[in-house]
């Protein structure tokens, strides 16, 4: 199109302004041809809008004349309405500068959106006031939205960053950048939050909150006020937050960039220094910061030249709190923070001293010589300043005026002036404070780097923007440099972007040209570019700033991007890409250098307070030399280290290089910060300021390279869908859009250069889809006028054809009137032959139905019977195979670990011989170390003489010396004491071992008496279970004996109590004298590491004051000089200060150990005594002590018997732990070996698999003679049990015949006589037993048939039809089967038995070991006291002794003959069935067996549980034992599947809970039904939360607990529930317990679930809510969308979504309708979901909308309001209507509402009053999102807007949220619901395999 046609009248276009930048008009004449002049309006807004910067009314004319001299100098174009607010700056179709300015003016002035897109980049406009834009529900709406989805925000660059690095894998970087005041720490700060949020839990983890911490620490220390901002960095960083595999937080790392250091000394005017002063000067009166004597921030230098201290709306002290609180939580303790403020206070206090100028006529100086400078003696900040940092004010007053220089060989002493001494004390400030910022990000970085490898990261770069000022210096010339390196990348990444999108789509295209900034780079950095010269001059003994700038000039005068200015030679000037910017060279090397005075850092490093000492040590300085660390001028060259030393430039390009190589690995993303005025202004736009920072931060390059190519990109879909009304029909091809898009487009834009057509999209010049849209705008006109004319037309033609249809109709009913009655007829009949025959045919049916079903269930119930037989004949061999595999991995388990205790054995000896020679070498070598005592002794004797010689200089340092003389003798008098008392420990130690010896041989001999008499306890144990008439006659005895043994304890207690107790004080005095001697030892060790530090800190100090000594001694005049030959601080002095024992202990630490018996192994770990060793210890330490002093008393006697008592009950209860243990281990090996009695599924499996395998090999005889010879063999086992049996009881009966009697002399018990006479019994019923056995073998071996003899009796002799279908092969299998599991069972029986009389037998013989220690007490107690006896005789206490164990175990015994009873009578039963089975199997009764089998069989339940008549009264109980109440949950609740009880009775399970609880009520066990009640809660629960994810599951158990509660209610025996019951119902209330108080705890469980059931719901339905509800488009031909450019915003989109639509959100809505109708939930409570769910979904889509600017439109709102009656419509099928769930979507109705509107001035009133469920910040946000799509609607006027804000303001309560709240959820409520299910109706079917379980009653 050309510019003839572009350029005519009514055109608008923009014309440059020198206020406004550029200016609105419209051209009143076409232009014609160049040059000429045309007349011009300019627009009434651009006129009336003058409220500038300036405060000022500019009078600007409307009309006025433009001279066009030049084509190519036409005026640019503006973009139509249509395009006018666009998130994307690159889809205008006019790309240039003012419609960048303006398209910005527009969203952040009108519409208050401060985020906007410029193609990757995101410019941020700092709003000046607090948005709610950042809370987590704008987080959670943003998370997992494509960039170009929703509207511009930095937490969509956040959320774009994250998605590409979970994946590809790659990792990626936010460049955050603009001016000082233009919110980069803020947006720096969100991006971080949103990383927190989404790279973590829900609630922040513990390393995300250290994440966020590390915020407020380095806005405290690196941030302050400037004239543009009150919060700026003055600090580049770089935060590399790390990420694992899945893709959550687990660290960061931070670097920093040229701290502002000037900014400790110098504040400009209204700027203040960085906040952290300032907050300690705030909390100045606080306890902890008092010592500070810290004063008002205006009294102190440092803080007050900028005249302005304050902040508004800042709170300095609680800020303080906040950093202080950041620090704990990283980490930091406390005693670190303190220092970090007391060196700041004491950097404040140190700015304040004043340096005066000494008088020059009264100081003898030579010709020529500087005056000197001093600091007055009462100054106080000096005095305070070096207590606060630790360092000697002496030295520091002295070396703060004067400087050292070493030469060769002397060095001399020099005064400083005034200013050159103000100046090294600036330079010792700001490098203590740089020091001290890197020290604290040294340590935030250790707090947040990640314990395990990091996969991938992303960084955030948080750095200064392009500055200029009116004196420009070193600071921002190293800042500019940077921004020229950032910019170079970001041109290179745009230009790349751009080219790659070409090459893609495969389109013709020329190379775009774009600025590049190399030049000026090199200038700055190549060789002997300004940096390398500003070094070189650096290194120059007398160098100079003016010398480096002439250098400048003569090298680089000729660069095109360096200037010399015209006045002045100490200045020059650099075109960087945003501006050229004049730097003056005053200061450039000094802070290059950035030296401070090696004196002062000598000074420093002696610090008595040790971060102090660090920050200056000389590894701190090597280790953060990158960062930027200061050096100390050294006094003389030392072998070139000078040159090696580098510069503050040379430090801070290496770090732009390390920067560059990060950015340049990974994938940029760019957020550009802009500035919007200087007034701080709340959404104010100053277009020369925001147009200063578009050209500097590469906006409008951006802008420059899209409008150089192809800018805007349409889809073909798209544009066909957009353009199809300029084609023709003929040119349109629907099924190949990229074809009809070809043949359109050429006829409609001829000039080919103007667009391409790629694979996918086609690429438009800039203003070519304007003029599209110029057309398209025109052609709706044309149809406009067409379609009116067609509609009147066909409204007439319709009045006539209603007319005409009217009077047929009227025929066509009378007509149908007659035939209707003659069908009526004929229907009729036919209806009456129709269910005659039904009838007859439903009565044939039902009996046939009748009949087929009897026949199923018999051959079911036959075939059932077969099959069990089956499966107990596998199970009987499965179990015979696992007994032999177990026993014979017993056997060789037993085998192996006595091969392997030999092996130990062996390695022990060996490992001891190795460890003996070792010691002795060891003890060879260490006598060699005597020759490191005198050399320690000569070490301390050069201290003394150091110390001496200060002391004659200065008294104070002598004091200190000789205190510390005193406290080493003091310690060598305590080492030796404490040597003394090791030798007396060591012989101590020597006993303790040799009793731990004969405490080894005591246990050998008990275990070998141990294991005597297991063989006796298995004999008594298998005796017992056969004699329980016996066992009765024993448990009277017992119950005697107790009351006997009882009478006899108590008066045993009566004299114990009598026999003072004080036997443990020599031992409690003994382990408090060893603890003392160990804390001595460490405290002595400790004390010789402090005195090691001290004495380096003294040897600095003693340095130093050498140095002063000189300046003193020397003479007053001139120069002063001191020898060369003075001896430097050798390291030998530090090492050789450490001892020999400790050196002896590092080499001997170094040694490998051989062994567990070596040296080292007994230093590190002494084994503790046991406690008999202690015991015979102290006995024999009393005995000795009684021999000694045979004339005392007694106390020590009885100090002696006490401890022996307690000793001895502490071995007694290790040895019966020890015991219980291995009954414990035994018990587990026996289970494991037996299987625990129980057969598991995959056993049973297994065994009849292997049954139905071997059925078809194996024949009849065969299995027959097997098991026979299998029998023979278990007889014969059994036999030879019996006989080990017998022996046993022999051996018992001799044992206790012993214990019986426990003294020589003394009489058996009739306890004993009467365990005797019982044993006799248990003999007799054993041989009784073995007559059992024989007559049991005989009928075994009578077992095998013959098929002969079968036939003969029971087929008529014809042996060809016996076992014709292996009948009697499974007989035989499932009788062997079940005499095999009745012998298990009984084996199980007897193994439980033998275990309790095991234990009882063990209780006994601990009773005689306690017997044996008790008489040697005794005698003990005898010997001690000489004549003193006790009161009762040896027997009679050993007696009461023995009674009283006796007494606890006969308490034990009555309990287990409780148990022994059951289970006699359970195997008198089992004897009796496997006599009956035996006989039977004998006379041959299979057949009889097989049908009484099948007769219990058709007893069984039905599968579903129905409500039959009753055929007896049932009481509506469940009766179960104690021990399945666990199984019973298992089955019931936990396996429970939701497919199986659909099919069930609604409710089932909650009814079936509840008979169960009826029973305990029944049988009133409190206890019983609390656990049951108990284990329901958590069964429930548990499979919950295991299913969370399972819709079928929670639902039903949502459905039975509502059940269940309901029922509690229902049979609580409360009239309030007992209403609609019935009489029955009432009687089966419950009688003894009232379960409220369950009740609610079922009520909060039933929330849970509801709950739980919401959030599934909600997440099932979120993907689909916004495809359903805004982006659906149900109205054919009526389209929301409009022309975007569509630039693809996000590259990290996935390639195919999965689609969501309305039709998929109403099979969601039916399928949760369907599964909440299976399960029965209460009708009530659906109503109550679906009014949650509804909510939610017109919350989110409602938030959606919010965030999108492009449904903000009239064919939007109406489109969402059609597929909201689909909602709404879908409630009324239901029935669902009165649930509420209509109202909860008013707010997205009224939105749409809003966005079809009217909205002109007299429609505010009616707009407000519609949307009453709106928010004003809702309301507000949709007008200013409201953007046309066509030409036909209207932008929303800003004055409308004011109003309806004004008129909102009338509303009583008023919500200022933005987006509704998703997580809001409607409080639930359960209404109570009877049931009519009678309870004794209700039976237990099979599939819940309950049956052997529960019992009904």
């Amino acid at each position: 199109m050309s510019a003839v046609e572009l350029y005519g009248k009514g055109a608008r276009v923009w014309l440059p302004d020198a206020d406004l930048v550029w200016r609105g008009a419209e051209l009143l004449e076409d232009f014609k041809a160049a040059p000429c002049k045309i007349k011009v309006q300019f627009e009434e807004g651009e006129s009336a809008q003058q409220d500038l910067h300036l405060h000022r009314k500019l009078e600007k004319e409307t009309e006025s004349v433009i001279d066009i001299k030049d084509k190519t100098k036409l005026p640019h174009l503006r973009n139509p309405e249509i395009l006018i607010g666009e998130n994307d700056l690159t889809s205008l179709s006019y790309l240039n500068e003012p419609e960048v300015l303006y398209n910005l003016k527009v969203r952040f002035e009108e519409r208050n959106i401060i985020y906007t897109y410029c193609g990757i980049v995101l410019v941020a406009i700092n709003p000046y006031e607090q948005l709610d834009i950042y809370n987590n529900d704008i987080i959670q709406a943003y998370s997992g939205q494509d960039m170009g989805a929703m509207d511009p925000h930095i937490y969509a660059v956040a959320e774009e960053a994250f998605k590409r690095m979970s994946r590809f894998e790659q990792n990626q970087s936010i460049i955050v950048s603009g001016e000082s005041g233009a919110g980069k720490t803020v947006s720096a700060k969100y991006a971080m939050r949103y990383f927190a949020m989404v790279g973590g839990s829900q609630n922040e983890t513990q390393v995300e909150k250290k994440v966020l911490a590390s915020n407020p620490i380095m806005e405290a220390i690196g941030n302050a006020k400037t004239t543009r901002n009150d919060n700026s960095s003055r600090f580049g960083k770089y935060i590399e937050i790390s990420f694992n595999k899945s893709n959550e937080i687990i660290g960061a790392n931070m670097r920093t960039y040229l701290l502002e250091k000037s900014r400790v000394v110098f504040q400009a005017k209204d700027e203040r220094n960085y906040h952290i002063f300032y907050q300690l000067c705030a909390s100045a009166d606080t306890p902890a910061l008092k010592k500070f004597k810290l004063l008002s921030a205006d009294q102190f230098y440092y803080t007050s030249q900028g005249k302005n201290i304050y902040i508004d709306d800042v709170d300095d002290a609680s800020d303080l709190g906040r950093t202080k609180e950041a620090m704990l939580l990283l980490g930091l303790p406390e005693k670190d923070i303190t220092v970090i403020f007391q060196i700041l206070a004491g950097v404040l206090h140190f700015g304040n001293v004043l340096i005066r100028e000494k008088d020059g006529e009264s100081s003898e100086m030579a010709e020529g010589e500087d005056s000197g400078c001093f600091v007055h003696p009462k100054d106080p900040s000096i005095g305070i300043a070096c207590q606060l940092l630790g360092v000697n004010e002496t030295q520091m007053r002295t070396w703060i005026c004067n400087k050292k220089i070493t030469t060769v060989g002397e060095t001399l002493t020099k005064p400083l002036t005034a200013s050159q001494a103000k100046f090294a004390q600036d330079a010792l400030s700001k490098c203590i404070y740089s020091r001290l910022f890197d020290w604290i990000v040294t340590q935030v970085n250790k707090a947040l780097r990640s314990q395990t490898k990091s996969q991938r990261f992303i960084g955030v770069l948080d750095i200064y923007g392009f500055e200029t000022f009116q004196i420009n210096s070193f600071e921002q010339f190293c800042i500019n440099y940077a921004n020229e390196k950032l910019q170079q990348i970001f041109n290179m990444h745009v230009f790349k972007l751009e080219q790659e999108e070409y090459v893609k789509e495969a389109i013709e295209w020329s190379f775009i040209d774009y600025y590049d900034n190399q030049p000026c780079i090199d200038l700055i950095e190549a060789k002997l570019g300004i940096l390398d010269l500003l070094d070189e001059e650096c290194k120059v003994p007398n160098g100079s700033d003016g010398n480096w700038c002439q250098k400048l000039y003569g090298k680089h005068i000729k660069h095109s991007h360096f200037a010399k200015p015209k006045i002045g030679t100490d200045a020059f000037i650099i075109l960087h890409f945003a501006d050229k910017v004049s730097y003056t060279v005053k200061g450039f090397l000094d802070k290059n250098r950035d030296a401070v005075s090696e004196e002062h850092v000598n000074i420093m490093k002696a610090s008595e307070y040790e971060l102090v000492g660090e920050l200056f040590s000389d590894a701190a300085s090597e280790t953060e030399a990158p960062k930027g660390r200061v050096q100390a001028i050294r006094g003389a060259p030392r072998g070139g280290s000078k040159q090696m030393r580098k510069t503050v430039g040379s430090q801070f390009r290496e770090s732009l290089f390390l920067l560059m190589d990060t950015l340049n690995s990974t994938s940029p993303h760019y957020i550009r910060c802009i500035k919007p005025n200087d007034l701080k202004a709340s959404f104010f736009f100053e277009p020369k300021r925001a147009v200063e920072q578009l050209r500097a931060c590469g906006v409008l390059e951006t802008i420059r390279i899209s409008a150089a190519g192809f800018p805007s990109r349409w889809t073909y879909p798209e544009f066909f869908q957009r353009y199809r009304v300029l084609a023709l029909s003929k040119d349109i091809n629907r099924k190949d859009f990229k074809k009809s898009c070809t043949v359109v487009l050429p006829k409609l834009i001829q000039d080919v250069d103007k667009y391409r057509f790629g694979k996918t999209k086609i690429f438009f010049r800039a203003g070519q889809v304007a003029y599209l849209e110029k057309l398209r705008a025109d052609k709706l006109r044309a149809c406009g006028i067409m379609i009116q004319k067609h509609v009147r037309g066909w409204l007439m033609k319709n009045k006539y054809s209603k007319l005409l249809t009217s009077a047929r109709a009227v025929q066509r009913y009378g007509r149908g009137l007659l035939a209707r009655r003659y069908a009526q007829y004929l229907r009729e009949t036919k209806a009456a032959t129709t269910i005659q025959k039904h009838w007859r045919g439903y009565h044939t049916r039902k009996s046939f139905n009748r009949i087929q079903t009897s026949v199923l269930k018999i051959q079911a119930a036959i075939r059932g019977y077969f099959g069990r037989k089956e499966f107990q004949r596998r199970l009987y061999e499965h179990k015979t195979t696992l007994i032999q595999a177990r026993i014979r991995a017993f056997l060789e388990r037993k085998r192996y670990l006595r091969v392997m205790y030999g092996i130990v054995k062996i390695q022990g000896h060996y490992r001891r011989r190795k460890a003996k020679a070792e010691l002795k070498r060891l003890k060879i070598e260490a006598k060699s170390v005597d020759h490191m005592k005198n050399v320690n002794k000569g070490l301390e004797n050069k201290i003394i003489q150091l110390q001496q010689q200060l002391d004659n200089k200065k008294k104070q340092t002598t004091d200190v010396i000789s205190k510390q003389e005193e406290t080493i003798k003091q310690l060598e008098q305590e080492k030796e004491r404490l040597s003394a008392a090791s030798m007396e420990r060591d012989k101590v130690s020597n006993r303790v071992t040799e009793l731990e010896e004969e405490l080894e041989k005591l246990r050998k001999e008990l275990e070998q008496e141990k294991g005597e008499k297991q063989d006796l306890i298995s004999e008594k144990d298998a005796m017992k279970k056969k004699h329980i008439k016996e066992i009765d006659s024993l448990q009277e005895e017992n119950i005697k004996m107790k009351s006997e043994l009882d009478n006899a304890n108590k008066k045993l207690q009566e004299q114990t109590k009598s026999i003072p107790v004080s036997g443990g004080g020599d031992q409690q005095k003994w382990e408090e004298q060893k603890s003392q001697f160990l804390s001595e030892m460490e405290s002595e060790r400790q004390h010789h590491q402090r005195l090691v530090k001290e004495h380096n800190r003294l040897l600095q100090r003693f340095e130093n004051m050498q140095g002063e000594m000189q300046l003193l001694t020397s003479p007053t005049s001139g120069h002063k000089r001191t020898p060369s030959d003075i001896s430097v601080i050798s390291l030998e002095s530090v090492t050789s200060s450490v001892s020999p024992d400790d050196k002896k202990d590092e080499d001997e630490g170094d040694k490998e150990d051989q062994g567990y018996g070596t040296e080292r192994k007994k230093r590190q770990a002494p084994a503790p005594p046991s406690a008999l060793a202690v015991e015979k210890t102290m006995k024999e330490a009393h005995v000795d002590k009684v021999d000694k002093q045979p004339t005392q008393k007694s106390p020590e006697a009885n100090i002696d018997v006490g401890l022996m008592i307690k000793l001895q009950n502490k071995v007694k209860s290790a040895e019966k732990e020890r015991d219980r243990l291995r009954a414990k281990v035994e018990s587990l090996e026996e289970d494991i070996k037996h299987g625990k009695g129980a057969f598991s599924d995959s056993a049973f499996n297994t065994l009849k698999q292997q049954a139905f395998n071997s059925s078809d090999d194996r024949k009849p005889t065969s299995l027959l003679h097997e098991s026979k010879a299998y029998d023979s063999l278990k007889m014969q086992e059994l036999e030879n049990e019996n006989d080990k049996l017998k022996r046993e009881v022999n051996k018992l009966m001799e044992s206790i015949a012993k214990t019986t009697n426990f003294n020589k002399g003394a009489k058996g018990t009739p306890a004993g006589k009467e365990f005797l006479d019982q044993l006799e019994a248990m003999n007799d019923e054993l041989e009784r037993r073995r007559e059992e056995c024989l007559q049991l073998r005989a009928l075994l071996a009578e077992k095998s048939i013959s098929t002969h003899s079968i036939a003969k009796q029971s087929y008529g002799g014809e042996e060809t039809i016996v076992n014709e279908d292996n009948e009697l092969t499974m007989a035989y299998k499932s009788q062997r089967d079940i005499i095999r599991l009745l012998e298990q069972q009984l084996q199980k029986t007897e193994n439980d038995l033998k275990k309790k009389t095991t234990d009882y037998e063990t209780e006994i013989k601990d009773l005689r070991r306690e017997n044996d220690k008790q008489n040697k007490l005794i005698q003990q107690c005898k010997k001690g006291r000489h004549k003193r006896n006790l009161s009762l005789t040896p027997d009679a206490k050993i007696e009461a002794t023995m009674q009283h164990e006796i007494s606890r175990l006969t308490a034990e015994n009555l309990d287990l003959r409780e148990v022994i009873d059951k289970q006699a009578d359970q195997i008198r039963k089992l004897k009796k069935m496997v006599k009956v089975y035996a006989k039977r199997m004998k006379d041959g009764e299979a057949a009889e067996i097989q049908a009484e089998l099948e007769h219990e069989e058709t007893k069984s339940v039905e599968n579903v549980a129905q409500i039959k008549h009753r055929e007896r009264n049932y009481m509506g109980m469940l009766e179960y034992r104690k021990d399945d109440e666990n199984t019973i949950i298992k089955l019931l609740i936990l396996d429970l599947k939701p497919k199986i009880a659909s099919v069930l009775l609604p409710g089932l399970p909650s009814y079936l809970l509840f008979m169960f609880v009826r029973h305990t009520d029944y049988i009133n066990d409190e206890e019983k039904v609390r656990s049951f009640l108990t284990n329901t809660i958590n069964g429930i629960k548990k499979v919950v939360k295991k299913h969370h994810d399972d819709l079928d599951r929670v639902t039903l158990w949502l459905a039975n607990t509502c059940r269940f509660l309901h029922t509690l209610k229902q049979y609580s025996g409360e009239k309030q529930f007992q209403n609609e019951n019935t009489t029955r119902q009432n009687e089966h209330c419950l009688r003894n317990f009232d379960l409220a108080e369950y009740r609610q705890v079922f009520s909060d469980l039933a929330v849970w679930i509801y709950q739980t059931l919401i959030k599934l719901l909600e997440a099932t339905i979120q993907p689909s809510i916004v495809a359903a509800v805004l982006e659906h488009e149900a109205i054919a031909g009526l389209t929301g969308s409009k022309p975007s450019g569509l630039r693809g915003r996000t590259s990290s989109r996935a390639e195919e979504m999965p689609e969501h639509s309305l039709d998929s959100l109403m099979k969601s809505m039916n399928m949760f309708v369907t599964i909440l109708t299976k399960h029965a939930v209460d009708p009530e409570l659906v109503k109550q979901i679906f009014r949650q769910l509804y909510y939610f979904l017109g919350a989110s889509a409602l938030n959606n909308l919010l965030l999108r600017k492009e449904m903000c439109n009239w064919s939007k709102g109406m489109q969402i309001r059609y597929n909201i009656s689909y909602l709404e419509q879908w409630l009324r099928d239901s029935k669902l209507q009165e649930s509420g769930a209509g109202e909860t979507l008013e707010p997205i109705i009224q939105a749409s509402q809003l966005l079809q509107a009217r909205k002109t001035d007299a429609d505010v009133d009616s707009v407000c009053e519609m949307c009453s469920k709106l928010a004003t910040p809702q309301i507000v946000k949709i007008l200013n999102l409201y953007t046309p799509v066509d030409e036909f609607e209207e932008r929303v006027p800003i004055s409308f807007i004011r109003k309806i804000q004004q008129k909102l303001k009338e509303r009583e309560k008023t919500d200022n949220s933005l987006l509704m709240d998703l997580k809001f959820s409607y409080s639930v409520t359960f209404p109570f619901n009877p049931s009519k299910i009678a309870l004794e109706s209700i039976e237990v079917p099979e599939q819940l395999s309950l049956g052997n379980l529960v019992t009904r009653l």
